[in-house]
């Protein structure tokens, strides 16, 4: 019988990828484990293993198809003892079909780009309802989504198990094939029925421009179309769901930082040597940056009322400050995430963040490491940008957006002195953190930036 090879879903959020690279082709035998393809998600690149024994019988997504949706056929196995060219044409019928544009023929024609861009808006915004139906992201009786292994999905599917009913203990709430079968020895798990959409009465969403009116206000042949990858559409979509269902506020405060520019060089004169194959190096090199990670997070254990986040049940206080840093790649941003930043050590967060930087501009961080988290901070100092206001990434209550170190005159007892000043502004949820919270939450971030020692003992 053919083995029908889906596109995974490789993270909560994810509900389409690119198929970068084919690492078999037709004919190829495979094992469980051995690593068939290369996906790209909207910020990583990551790689597929195969969970059955086979031959490939068709590869029916070629390399360099983007847009291919979660739970698509992508592949055909063929089985033990079965002719490969049979099972490429018994499958064809089965699972989802792939839909989705080879990058190529998208960048050569930019005129069908443009007269489809319409259709392709409309389609991503039913992306969300059309992967809460997928097997690979189900919807379960309380309106949240699950997610399993393709190891997972296929033993349900051949017990007749529903797998969104199956309550999942690998990472992130992840059905394993441990948790089917437990299911399956317990008789099976009934779906709960999917609660009705209810249309929000009186009330009609502003429609944006359409892709002809926007065209249509410039010279022809004055600009070129460029499509958008998955990491524009995934930021863009986030942006507007941030704008539009969190309350934002802001705060903003100066904090000197002579102090910690003088405690940071100590630091990293201080810093033992260790022989490389580029010489001697420290072991380590603080950032300003790295100092205002470990800051923020002692904070946020100072004020845990505000290391929370929102939902519409209950407030999630958070025992741990997991600080998210924005670091701008080719595309886009991503923010890795430091967990229990207020447990580790300067030296410890900036060996972390560097490595975890230069991962992310490759796209080789795992899901784990930028998802979640209880804060961030956005540093665009380093570009002399004296202040600015950063949008909150849900589920973050909060983010700190931070400006370039300066010299200012200041007055300080009846007397005009120059100080190095870095204005930081605090973007709040309202419904989780209010106005007099946030503000103890940025004085106890000003106590620990200037006074800088606090953070080492």
């Amino acid at each position: 019988m053919p083995i029908n090879i889906t596109m995974p879903a490789l993270s909560p959020t994810m509900e389409e990828g690119n198929l970068a690279k084919w690492l078999v082709k037709e004919g190829d035998k495979v094992s469980p484990g051995d690593v068939i393809a290369e996906i790209e998600t909207d910020k990583a690149t990551m790689e597929v293993e195969a969970v059955d024994e086979g031959t490939v019988a068709k590869l029916v997504v070629p390399a360099g198809t983007e847009g291919v949706k979660v739970n698509a056929l992508i592949a055909i196995l063929a089985g033990e003892g079965e002719d490969a060219g049979a099972a490429a044409k018994g499958g064809n019928g089965a699972g989802a079909k792939a839909e989705a544009t080879p990058a190529k023929d998208t960048a050569a024609k930019p005129e069908a780009a443009s007269a489809e861009t319409p259709k392709q808006t409309a389609a991503a915004s039913q992306a969300a309802p059309a992967a809460a139906a997928a097997p690979a992201a189900s919807t379960n009786g309380s309106g949240e989504r699950s997610f399993a292994s393709p190891l997972a999905r296929r033993i349900a599917k051949d017990a007749g198990v529903d797998v969104s009913a199956v309550k999942g203990s690998g990472p992130r709430g992840r059905v394993v094939k441990a948790d089917v079968e437990a299911a399956i020895a317990g008789g099976g798990a009934k779906a709960a029925a999917a609660p009705a959409v209810q249309p929000t009465q009186g009330s009609v969403a502003p429609k944006p421009m359409s892709d002809d009116a926007v065209l249509k206000l410039f010279e022809q042949d004055s600009y070129e179309l460029v499509p958008h990858d998955n990491m524009r559409k995934t930021i863009a979509r986030r942006l507007v769901e941030a704008k539009s269902t969190v309350p934002h506020f802001y705060l903003t405060l100066d904090c000197d930082i002579d102090a910690l520019l003088a405690l940071r060089k100590q630091l990293n004169d201080a810093a033992p040597v260790k022989k490389t194959d580029k010489g001697d190096q420290p072991t380590y090199k603080l950032s300003v940056n790295d100092m205002i990670i470990k800051a923020m997070a002692m904070a946020l254990m100072e004020v845990p009322d505000a290391n929370a986040s929102w939902t519409e049940s209950a407030m999630v206080k958070h025992k741990h400050a997991d600080v998210g840093v924005a670091v701008s790649i080719p595309g886009g941003l991503i923010t890795p995430i430091v967990r229990k930043a207020e447990l580790k050590t300067l030296s410890a967060i900036s060996n972390e963040m560097k490595d975890m930087a230069a991962r992310a501009k490759t796209r080789k961080l795992k899901p784990e490491e930028y998802q979640g988290g209880t804060t961030a901070v956005s540093n665009l100092g380093m570009f002399g940008i004296k202040d600015f206001a950063a949008v909150i990434n849900p589920p973050h209550a909060t983010i700190l957006a931070v400006g370039a170190g300066e010299e200012r005159a200041v007055v300080r007892n009846g007397e005009i002195k120059v100080a190095t000043i870095m204005s930081v502004t605090l973007s709040t949820d309202h419904r989780a953190v209010d106005g007099a919270l946030g503000a103890e939450l940025l004085g106890a971030f000003k106590r620990y930036i200037e006074n800088p020692m606090g953070m080492l003992v």
